[in-house]
């Protein structure tokens, strides 16, 4: 394989027809760009450290910014002033959700009590507890298993239907809904009924998108840890629903409109993680980062809808490990050393509306 050649196509494939960027990472399927590769492992050795000042800080402001906006929202009489704290409410909300990727790939050695305290303060309140995504995103993470029919958040969306990409956008509106009747109705029932128990934790217990994807019973540590979060999950999941019976349904009602739209801007980022192209096959480390995505600086905005390190989403499928605040400086050391026209550069994109473009045009492709 002539390495330079790929390089280059691997650059100019960034804007070119479906098939075509296709038939470019199609050279990367049985062979990995190795230099790239070797830069990833040797350009970032002193990099990798999980630093509490840096996570606990931002963690804690981002949920605390979050639920004083949901405070403000609820108790202002200004239509103006509901709406506003609404929205910085749901981007300090998802924000801090988004540590639970980080959980999934930091050693718990690393960051003494984080996990602990992240589910107190952010994913049992807001019924995403950390075992929803531990175990299940790593297989995404697997080479052999990567964009195949048992990788749980992986779906060909730019091969399916135009009618798709928004459905699969908007159903995300009903997340804080199906959560709440999930934890507060589903788990209480499966506690007498244990199919329905099986049932819930197969297809209704992780953060996936994969609608075949059946998840395996958890077992040892693991199963300890799903049995208090369950139950801390269940049992606010139920104070939630008799809180009517206590207060009025406007707190209640603006809550779940916040929440909602923090999984809807999630489900945006999740929809331009990736480019979807791959129809099952196998793929090296090199074409799952040709169908991953980063989008870099100069532009500010993916910060807000692809926050902790998300968007460096395919430098964080070279390096799973790398803790979200090196990210930067990993992608600018790569980008300086490999420099234009490389493999690497071909999985730097503009913005999400390009790449939404991109996708939505995709679909409509007849094949």
């Amino acid at each position: 394989m002539n390495v330079q050649q790929n390089q280059i196509s691997a650059k100019d494939a960034a804007n070119a027809a479906p098939a075509e960027r296709r038939a470019v990472r199609a050279d990367y399927q049985t062979e990995d760009d190795k230099d790239m590769l070797r830069a990833a492992r040797d350009l970032t050795k002193d990099l990798g450290e999980a630093k509490a000042g840096v996570y606990w800080p931002d963690m804690l402001i981002s949920a605390g910014v979050g639920y004083a906006g949901i405070a403000v929202a609820i108790l202002s009489s200004s239509l103006a002033i509901t709406i506003a704290a609404g929205i910085i409410a749901a981007l300090a909300l998802y924000r801090a959700l988004m540590f639970i990727h980080e959980l999934t790939h930091i050693k718990k050695s690393a960051l003494p009590g984080f996990r602990l305290g992240w589910n107190l303060m952010v994913g049992i309140p807001m019924l995403t507890p950390s075992f929803m995504y531990e175990g299940v995103h790593v297989i995404h993470h697997k080479r052999t298993q990567y964009g195949t029919v048992e990788d749980p958040e992986y779906l060909p969306l730019a091969l399916m239907k135009p009618w798709s990409l928004p459905l699969f956008v908007l159903v995300a509106l009903l997340a804080p809904i199906a959560l709440i009747v999930r934890f507060g109705i589903l788990v209480p029932v499966g506690v007498v009924v244990p199919p329905v128990r099986r049932f819930v934790w197969e297809r209704f217990s992780s953060l996936s998108i994969n609608p075949v994807f059946r998840r395996k019973p958890p077992e040892g540590e693991f199963r300890k840890r799903v049995l208090w979060q369950e139950i801390s999950a269940s049992i606010w999941a139920i104070a939630i629903l008799l809180s009517p019976l206590v207060i009025d349904w406007r707190p209640l009602l603006i809550a779940l409109a916040i929440a909602s739209l923090a999984a809807v801007l999630n489900q945006l980022r999740t929809l331009v993680a990736h480019l979807w192209e791959n129809e099952g096959e196998a793929m090296t480390v090199t074409a799952q980062f040709l169908d991953s995505v980063n989008v870099p600086p100069p532009g500010r905005i993916a910060e807000v809808w692809a926050p902790v390190g998300l968007r460096y989403h395919a430098l964080h499928h070279l390096m799973p490990s790398m803790p979200y605040h090196d990210l930067p400086e990993a992608h600018r050391r790569l980008k300086r050393e490999l420099g234009n026209g490389s493999t690497y550069e071909g999985a730097n994109h503009a913005g999400m509306f390009p790449l939404v473009g991109r996708i939505a045009r995709s679909t409509m492709i007849k094949r």
